[in-house]
């Protein structure tokens, strides 16, 4: 048998070393372009012109709550404190909340939390990393909170 790498560099030789090269790097391109665009999990708003007129109204509506908002897990459990200015916590009128991950909607579980008289509390599945909590909270005066919360998981 021989060895297709012994001897000199010829034209045809040169030009399979050179077509390789271009091949890896586009095909890499391709994967990573695939996996860029299938893993986005879409739009944030439909029309982004249209939500943004009533924005500014909106955050003030939002900040003269004067709400502060965490959350975390711990052993399998979602925990969401909302306190007010004073450092209380606030039971609200309706709240909804998408949990997932923040690059991917494959993950996304919607959890029912219940209000045990400090925090919001539900059970979740999750695996370590950076997680989203997406919550929207109606307050006792019909007041909209809206708010992405980064999760850290270990």
């Amino acid at each position: 048998m021989t060895n297709p790498f012994a001897g000199p560099i010829t034209g045809p030789k040169f030009f399979a070393i050179f077509a390789s090269f271009f091949v890896v790097i586009i095909s890499v391109n391709l994967v990573l372009a695939f996996k860029a665009v299938s893993t986005f999990p879409g739009l944030e708003v439909r029309n982004s012109y249209v939500a943004s007129q009533t924005f500014d109204a909106d955050r003030a509506e939002q900040l003269a709550l004067g709400w502060d908002v965490s959350a975390v897990v711990h052993q399998g459990q979602l925990q969401l404190r909302i306190n007010d200015a004073a450092g209380q916590p606030v039971e609200v009128a309706a709240l909804t909340a998408t949990f997932g991950r923040a690059t991917s909607v494959r993950d996304d579980q919607i959890p029912v939390l219940a209000f045990d008289g400090t925090k919001y509390v539900a059970p979740v599945m999750t695996d370590a990393g950076n997680w989203n909590l997406r919550m929207v909270a109606t307050a006792m005066d019909g007041s909209t909170f809206q708010q992405r919360i980064i999760v850290l998981v270990d």
